[in-house]
Order: C-alpha cells, then sequence, then structure tokens
C-alpha cells in the first residue's frame, strides 16, 4: 500500500516554506498526489508569480508518486460534489480524495474544513497544522 494522497495545500506549505512545513516534509516520501493537484500547485505558484522551479525540484528530489487522473477517479470526484458542495471543495480538492478512495489510503491536507467531510465521504483525513 502507498502513503497518504498529498493535497495542494501541503505541496504549497513546503514549497512556500509556511509555518511548520517541516512537519510534513518527510511525510510526502511515501505519498501520492494526483496531477490535478500538481496543476493545482503551479497554477497557484503562477497566480504568486513565483517559485515554479521549486515544485518540480520538489518533485524530482521527493520520492512523492504523482498519479493521472483516470476515469474512475474523476467519475469519484463528480460524485463527490453532492457530499462537499456546502464546504466550498474546488474540483483539485474532490480530485485528491478522490484518489484517496479509489486507492483506499488516508489524505493528508491543511485544510480544516476537510475533517469533517471524512465520515460522510469515507476517507481517514490526517491534518497537519
Amino acid at each position: 500500500m502507498s502513503g497518504p494522497a498529498i493535497d495542494a495545500s501541503v505541496l504549497l506549505a513546503i514549497i512556500l516554506k509556511e509555518p511548520g512545513w517541516q512537519q510534513f516534509e518527510d511525510r510526502i516520501e511515501t505519498g501520492i498526489a494526483s496531477a490535478v493537484n500538481i496543476g493545482e500547485v503551479m497554477s497557484r505558484l503562477t497566480d504568486l508569480g513565483g517559485p515554479e522551479t521549486r515544485l518540480t525540484a520538489l518533485l524530482s528530489e521527493a520520492k512523492l508518486t504523482v498519479i493521472p487522473h483516470d476515469l474512475e477517479q474523476a467519475l469519484e470526484a463528480g460524485r463527490l460534489r453532492a457530499l462537499t458542495r456546502h464546504a466550498g471543495l474546488s474540483l483539485g480538492d474532490r480530485a485528491c480524495l478522490a484518489l484517496a478512495l479509489v486507492r483506499g489510503v488516508p489524505v493528508l491536507t491543511a485544510d480544516r474544513a476537510w475533517a469533517a467531510l471524512a465520515e460522510p465521504i469515507g476517507v481517514e483525513v490526517e491534518l497537519v497544522s
């Protein structure tokens, strides 16, 4: 079994050196990330006019496995819309959750809103602070 599905919030925290980023740097070593979330991170870095090369460096240094977003995950992400609409989750958020559901792994995120969604969705959510 692989490690947790890594949310974009975790990758951004590491790249941008947000407070506490060191606590999850090691956690991504065995993790998986949806290619959708990698696109989400790159989009955010582009918006910041910033360190796009830090994402590519992180991906080459870490043992994080990037998983293509396939039909099964796409359908699951669509189904999750009804359960997550009230929390305002993006397609990228739902892609991460769908990957976790399909692969049977927990999700690692810094997004506190996901904790309340864990039970209704049926996925384990690990929050990092």
